[in-house]
Formats: C-alpha cells, structure tokens, sequence
C-alpha cells in the first residue's frame, strides 16, 4: 500500500530550476529538506503556541501533537496535500466562554473532542456523496457568518484580560505586529506573529529594566505589582520530559458552544485542499472528504490527551508558495522537529511566560483577522448582501454571537453567544429560503462539487 512515503529526488537535489516546483512525491536532497521542514516548523510557530496558551493548555503537548497530527494527515492522504496541522485558533474564544462558564482544561478538551468526532464523520459523508452536501448545508453566506461571529466574540478577551495588563507594551506590540505583516515580504510577513512575539519579549524586558515592576492585573481580578517578563520558571524547567497529559471530561453545555467551530474547520480545510491543488497543478477534490477526516480523527488523539484540536495552517502554505517546493519529506521533518520541541519543558515554560500585554497587542490582530476571514468567504463566493434572504440571519446570528446573546431555557441549560448565533444563521437562512419567494432564490450557487475555479467572464463554475 502507498502510503506517501517514497520521494524522487528533484534534478540535482540544490536547486530547482527556473520555473520548475518540487512535486509532493520530490524532494531535494535530505539536508536542504530538513532545512525547509525546519522552516516549516517556524511558520507555524506563532500560532501553534500562542492557540494553547490562550486556550489554557500546555504549549508543549500542542506543538508536539502537532507532529503527531501532521504525520496523521500525510499518512490518510497518501503524501498528496502537503499540509502542517497546527492548533486551531478557532477554538480560543470556544475555550474562552467555557472557562468562564465554570470549565477547567478537562472540560475544554471534552467539548473540543467531540468536535473533532463531527468532523471525522462529516469528512466520511464528504468522501460517500461528494463536496456538494456541504454546499448545500452550509452555503458560503452561512460559513462566512458563523467564521466572522466566532473571530470577533473573542474581543471582549482580549479587551478586558490582555490589553489592560499592560496597555502600552499592548499597543507597541499591535504596531509593530501590524507593521511586520504589511511591510515585510515572502516568508518573513508568513512569520509576522512570531516576530511580534519576539518584539513582545524584548520590549517587555526593556521596560521592566527602566521602569521596574508594573501595577496591574495579571491573570486575577486584583491589580498587583509585577514583572511584566517574568522568566523565573524558565530556569527551574527540565531540558528534556514528558508534557503534561488529561483526560478529557464531558458537558454537553460546553459541546453545545464548541459544535459550531465545526463549520469552521470544515472551511478551512476545503480551502486549503483547494488551495494546495491550484499550487501543485493536481486536481485534490477527491481527497476533500480524505483531509477532513484526517483533521477529525488527528484532533481526537489529540484533545484525548490533553491537547488542543488542529487544523491545516496557511502559514505553512505560504512558505510553499514562497519556496515552490511542495514536498511532504519537509513536512515529515517540520513533524519530526515538532516533536522534539514538544518533549522540551524549558520551551514550553519559555511559551508560558508570554506576557499579558504581548498577547494582548496580538490577539488585538489575530482576533480581528480570524472574524475578517469570514467576510473573505463572501468576497470570494460574491454573496449579495444586498439579498434580504442572505442579510437577516446572517445580520442576527452575528450581533448574537458578538454580543454574546443568551437565550434560557432552564435553570440549568441555555444557548448564548457562539452557540446561538451558529444556530440561528443556518435554521435561520434555510427556514427562511424555503419560505421566500421565487426571485430571492434565483441565485445558484457559485461553487458546486468537484469546481475549484469561478469564471467570471461567464458567470459560470467551470469544472
């Protein structure tokens, strides 16, 4: 059985030639490709370890789940998507509304467990009847809103946990952060929020040194004086152990908030396989359903130890677009070095001692950019908004999914927030299309199975 796992060597091995890519099934030689899986391993870094620690979980087992899901995905799809699969950042502000329910990690990575089950049958029904079920389920006016309402419920987090920590370093982070992502070019604007976090560090440091500690809050109600770098754990910290491992328990209010990030994933993924298959030349949609479930069953081993879920990463697609080398060797070493670092305390304590006002400045970005993708969808799909039949549920699920809406049913039960508003974008938009007359509906859908491109010449999905 081909498992993907054989590589041709590409011409001499160095350099590809002038317009020539480095097909998944090609590698150069093994010192260059664990050179790029290395440079695998930095893209995804910024978001790989900032999504636990904002989530509550241990940096070090979500890096080195990473590698274990990473090699999950290579092996399900045969070594035809190149793809990372790094922690999801769409699970941050689930992770958030759960702890503030009264959930600890156990609870978080429960919900998140089930998640990943959905996923991994959503995947298996993609693979029986093709891509079109999730077009007709969720068409791009539904995944856009429920994107854009999980991104930006997250901003009262950063709000009023990050930001007030320390506002200044906050807004320096944010600029330079901001700065680095427009400014720079190729790989380096893909490493932006690493970069941001290494500003983050070094200008925390700074400012301790000139204007000593700092009085504010620091993970509690009460503002305190403190260090705003405060390494001291860093030093006690193994070189070499296990990361902590849980078990994850079950609540079915906590899966009822998380269950809408599926639409999410399903998005991401579908975009990514697509994406990967522009690049590449070959046709992938046969192996939607393969990568979905992939990501599903990579997330349940993962969350059932303790870790975060996980997602393909455009980070690591935009190296390849830089690089024009496709290959899965590099990403087999991005797996293997992933998994080092995760068996490495001293790292994850390093992670751990990201200061609030650091993730404050980022997530002021990474949050907004998160709900933005969302708009992306429309853009991309050219739904009307001017359509009253796409404009009402989306309108109304998104006000209650920022505004964190609640709707009580009992005592003990009720749906707010993320949960709410994904409910009532989708029965929302479908109860309303099947009552609306003729002419809100005449608009087909712009991507059906098996298209990857929109002509826009002819108005017409081309196969």
């Amino acid at each position: 059985m081909d498992l993907g796992v054989r590589w041709k060597l590409h011409g001499d091995g160095r350099t590809p030639a002038p317009g020539a890519v480095v097909r998944p099934d090609e590698r150069l030689s093994w010192p260059r490709t664990i050179g790029l899986g290395a440079q695998h391993v930095v893209a995804m870094f910024g978001a790989s370890f900032v999504a636990p620690v904002l989530m509550g979980l241990d940096p070090n087992l979500a890096i080195m789940m990473s590698g274990v899901a990473t090699v999950i995905f290579l092996l399900a799809t045969r070594g035809r998507v190149p793809s990372y699969l790094g922690c999801s950042l769409s699970f941050v502000g689930v992770a958030a509304v759960i702890r503030a329910s009264g959930g600890d990690s156990a609870t978080v990575t429960g919900a998140v467990f089930v998640v990943g089950v959905v996923l991994f049958l959503v995947g298996l029904a993609v693979q029986k009847f093709g891509a079109r079920i999730i077009h007709a389920a969720m068409p791009p006016i539904v995944t856009g809103a429920v994107v854009m309402l999980i991104g930006f419920n997250l901003a009262p987090v950063t709000a009023s946990t990050y930001w007030p920590t320390d506002q200044w370093t906050a807004l320096l982070v944010m600029l330079f952060t901001g700065l680095a992502v427009v400014c720079l070019r190729g790989f380096w604007s893909r490493i932006a929020i690493f970069l941001g976090l290494i500003f983050g560090y070094a200008i925390s440091w700074v400012f301790d040194q000139v204007f000593g500690k700092i009085h504010s809050t620091n993970g509690g109600a009460e503002a305190v004086d403190h260090w705003r770098l405060d390494l001291s754990g860093v030093g006690s910290a193994d070189w070499i152990g296990l990361p902590s491992f849980h078990a994850p328990s079950f609540e079915w209010s906590a899966i009822l908030v998380a269950l809408p990030v599926v639409i999410a994933l399903i998005a991401e993924n579908a975009g990514h396989v697509k994406a990967v298959g522009e690049m590449t030349g070959d046709n992938l949609d046969d192996k939607l359903g393969t990568a979905i479930s992939a990501d599903g069953a990579a997330s349940m081993l993962s969350t059932a130890v303790g870790g975060p879920p996980n997602t393909t990463y455009s980070e690591n697609i935009g190296v390849m677009a830089a690089t024009r080398v496709y290959s899965t060797a590099a990403y087999w070493a991005a797996a293997g070095f992933a998994l080092l670092f995760g068996l490495c305390p001293k790292f994850g304590a390093i992670v751990a001692a990201i200061p609030g006002g650091v993730l404050g400045g980022i997530t002021v970005i990474l949050y907004g950019m998160i709900g933005l993708l969302g708009a992306q969808i429309w853009i991309n799909a050219k739904v009307d908004l001017r359509n009253p039949l796409n404009l009402v549920p989306a309108a109304a699920g998104i006000i209650i999914g920022v505004g964190n809406v609640s709707l009580k049913f009992t005592d003990n039960f009720s749906l707010s927030g993320i949960a709410l508003g994904t409910i009532v974008v989708i029965t929302g938009y479908h109860a309303l299309r099947a009552m609306a007359p003729a002419h809100l509906k005449s608009q087909e859908p712009l991507l059906d199975a098996g298209t990857s491109t929109y002509d826009e010449s002819t108005g017409a999905a081309k196969k």
